[in-house]
């Protein structure tokens, strides 16, 4: 491929003749290509769920992250004061269990359980209500892995990215937040 630089090093203009002469000629591709191509991406994009964590601040505080596995809101609400966190399965339900336990993953590892927690009258919502959140919240912003259980079934959320929310939801207007 192109010139031999024999003991000295290639200039700027040596290295872009180089890759002119290594160079095939160009064919040009078909425009029913490009545009089935093109179709194909932009329902591959409109079509995937956002890969994101959000952060709202009306009409209450509210973190979300949707995936395909599932939802997981947390909100706080300063007139009442109290924090939830609820997760919802798209094509699943939770099991009646006794118990429901979050484990996180990462740098602070924790796991908090209770039996404190309510599912919705169709089965594929959990929610948890307190006063205080603080181990929930350390647990989102400081891992790499969040994991709802309740009886046999568990779900999974990964908190990349989480950081520029969490730290909204922490200084959300409504109040101060733990």
């Amino acid at each position: 491929m192109g010139t031999a630089h024999r003991g000295k090093i290639p200039t700027v203009p040596d290295l872009i003749r180089d890759l002119n002469v290594a160079s095939l000629p160009c064919q040009p591709i078909p425009r029913a290509y490009l545009t089935s191509m093109r179709l194909a991406l932009t329902l591959t994009l409109l079509t995937s769920p956002a890969a994101a964590w959000e952060f709202s601040h009306a009409p209450i505080c509210t973190l979300t992250e949707i995936t395909t596995d599932g939802t997981l809101t947390v909100t706080y609400d300063a007139s009442l004061p109290e924090y939830t966190i609820t997760i919802t399965l798209p094509n699943a339900t939770w099991p009646d269990a006794p118990g429901f336990a979050m484990g996180f993953a990462g740098d602070r590892p924790i796991n908090i359980q209770t039996n404190r927690h309510e599912r919705s009258a169709d089965g594929r919502s959990l929610t948890v209500k307190d006063g205080g959140f603080g181990n929930v919240l350390n647990g989102l912003e400081f891992n790499m892995r969040a994991y709802a259980t309740s009886g046999d079934m568990t779900i999974g959320f990964t908190l990349t990215g989480i950081g520029p929310a969490i730290r909204d939801f922490r200084n959300c207007p409504a109040a101060n937040l733990a």
